[in-house]
């Protein structure tokens, strides 16, 4: 560490290096935290979480029964052992609670005045954050499963929605109207993302097995169909120009925007290039994916090496993006988790579950040592934590 500090002294290392290292070894040691519960509030499975940008504080949940949670993740009490407390909900009770089942939760990217919702009912809604009313209301023909605003877009408002039908529609706040639809889908829109990198690149996921990247400002739309087998199947292929062998039913960037991670219902997850669409072929293994609709997943941010989290039936299992390796299995959940948000201020991963559990995965860094040893009441350091720089003395 000292060598290390001596050389950032006078300019020969990069002064993010350290901030890499230690937010790498913090999403190694996650584990379940005992000393933090967030309070319980669904009556039925947590369907989606969203924690806002700007403090990193507050953070959405959406459930099975149309309810939205709004929960504070500061430790306000200072105290060990804490319960994240929900600050206020939009319950059965109140008159503009989705009638059916919340699907997506998104914070208003640049501000925490303002929060959207997607639902089971057909309609997008626009909420503020202060009265809890609803200031704008999208309504659409077909089952809404997913929708996202861009994180980085300053020259649109616009909204994108999945369906259940073909079609993804574009949805303007500015106007309050729907302003285009993207056609090229055969199914149901499972899943839909904005570019973190490019204001107008969005990515599509669909039951028909196939994944397109879209640059809304072209008439014509979609830039690339993305396909598993880089071109190299006959055209006559079924599985020509398919992503995936099954439904497509989960997509996140990586948080540089340079690669597109995908998951399907025949059990894969793929790593594909975002620029010119061609499949990496990182191999992750079996990735277990039952989920019949969309699948909600998360990617570290600010590591050395970027790790994904994946809902695996009632675990998480997390993987190095790039190498395809599984480091772990977070296991908590007695039920199905559906979606998983991570904290990149504090490498912190919360995951909601049909058991209508929230869960917190915090870094652990610190064990204690068995009690025959001779230092019982010391810890020792977690090896995922351990001092990887050496001294300008040992180096000598």
């Amino acid at each position: 560490m000292l060598g290390f500090l001596s050389a950032r002294q006078v300019g020969l290392e990069d002064p993010v290096r350290l901030r890499r290292a230690e937010s790498t070894r913090r999403v190694l040691g996650l584990e379940l935290n005992k000393d933090r519960d967030v309070e319980r509030i669904h009556g039925s499975g947590v369907n989606t979480l969203d924690i806002e940008p700007v403090e990193g504080r507050y953070m959405l949940s959406g459930g099975s029964d149309g309810v939205i949670v709004l929960y504070d993740l500061e430790n306000s009490s200072r105290q060990p052992f804490y319960t994240c407390k929900a600050v206020c909900s939009i319950g059965r009770n109140h008159p503009d609670v989705h009638k059916y089942s919340v699907e997506t939760v998104q914070w208003y990217p640049h501000d925490t005045g303002m929060f959207t919702s997607s639902s089971f009912d057909k309609t997008l809604k626009v909420w503020d954050t202060n009265t809890l009313q609803t200031a704008d209301v999208f309504n659409f023909e077909e089952t809404v499963y997913s929708h996202h605003m861009s994180p980085v877009a300053t020259r649109h408002c616009l909204v994108a929605v999945g369906t259940r039908g073909p079609k993804v529609q574009l949805c303007d706040l500015k106007s309050g109207s729907c302003s285009h639809i993207l056609q090229g889908h055969r199914q149901e829109i499972l899943a839909v993302s904005w570019s973190p990198r490019y204001d107008y690149i969005l990515a599509t996921a669909s039951a028909d097995s196939r994944v397109k990247l879209w640059d809304v400002r072209r008439a014509s739309g979609c830039l690339i169909t993305l396909d598993q087998h880089n071109g190299e199947k006959s055209q006559a292929v079924e599985s020509a120009n398919t992503a995936h062998n099954g439904k497509v039913n989960g997509l996140c960037f990586t948080s540089d925007g340079l690669h597109l991670l995908t998951v399907g219902t025949d059990n894969r997850m793929r790593l594909w290039n975002s620029s010119n669409g061609e499949n990496t072929l990182v191999n992750y293994g079996k990735v277990c994916n039952d989920s019949r609709k969309g699948l909600k997943f998360a990617v570290s941010c600010g590591c050395s090496s970027e790790f994904v989290f994946v809902p695996y039936g009632s675990t998480i299992a997390v993987y190095t993006v790039y190498s395809g390796e599984q480091i772990t299995m977070l296991k908590g959940h007695y039920k199905n988790v559906d979606c998983c948000v991570f904290q990149s201020n504090f490498q912190e991963l919360y995951s909601g579950s049909r058991d209508c559990n929230i869960l917190a995965w915090v870094p652990s860094l610190s064990e204690p040592v068995p009690d025959d040893d001779e230092a019982a009441t010391k810890t020792q350091l977690n090896p995922a934590f351990e001092d990887a720089w050496s001294s300008s003395d040992e180096e000598g």
